[in-house]
């Protein structure tokens, strides 16, 4: 058997960019058959400050919170339908990339109130010292910069973002240069996008530390354009 997990969503309780909320995103992925789902909301500026509210002065576990609604609010839509893991997409206060973080917890989050600021030499080896991993997501998507790989675990090589152009055979490409960890995610967003990404196992992922175990071991197929690579 067969066991999809997707690895890159947002929902609208705390993205301000989504549109769809996690309890009807729920069902759009146990109609979809995934086994798991990894929120991986964004923690930047905007998460906080947007056209809908200003929460920017507030105290961080306040926003922490609010961050954790969305995860929240996705366990008790699943219902044990599929299993729902903590993630992030993280962007920094230095640039406009956005960082995937796997393995994420939220006693890390809050005890790392200054994360969007940190630069990557300091934030990146916390993250990997909590035995998280730190991949930057659509790398060659407009606006994007190239990282230094050292400071890379891996990069995302497929990105189902029908509204944007992520080049991910550019992607692919420099995963192979410089031996990255690779991952696929739908990157859902709006009710019009569909859980075309991820990755499948033989086994139902059912903690983040199964998970970044997979991540790292490769043991596992690409989902890409909704369909199992092998």
């Amino acid at each position: 058997m067969t066991y999809k997990t997707e690895l890159h969503i947002h929902t609208a309780e705390v993205s301000d960019c989504a549109t769809v909320p996690a309890r009807d995103s729920a069902d759009v992925y146990a109609a979809a058959g995934y086994s798991t789902v990894v929120v991986t909301n964004h923690m930047s500026k905007f998460t906080y400050k947007n056209k809908r509210f200003d929460h920017s002065d507030d105290p961080w576990d306040v926003k922490c919170d609010y961050y954790m609604n969305g995860y929240h609010t996705m366990v008790e839509a699943a219902a044990g339908r599929f299993n729902v893991l903590f993630g992030m997409e993280l962007r920094s206060n230095t640039n406009d990339n956005d960082y995937l973080i796997y393995g994420m917890t939220e006693d890390f989050m809050r005890a790392h109130p200054t994360m969007m600021d940190m630069p990557l030499k300091e934030l990146v080896p916390a993250v990997r010292e909590a035995g998280m991993l730190f991949l930057q997501a659509h790398p060659f998507r407009n606006g994007m910069k190239v990282t230094k790989p050292d400071l890379l675990d891996g990069i995302e090589i497929y990105n189902g973002h029908p509204g944007q152009e992520s080049r991910n055979d550019i992607a692919e490409i420099w995963a192979k240069k410089f031996g990255f960890l690779a991952s696929s995610g739908s990157d859902y967003h709006h009710a019009h996008h569909a859980p075309v990404g991820g990755i499948a196992t033989e086994f139902a992922i059912t903690s983040n530390e199964q998970l970044v175990k997979v991540l790292r071991e490769g043991s596992f197929r690409f989902i890409r354009d909704g369909r199992i690579c092998d």
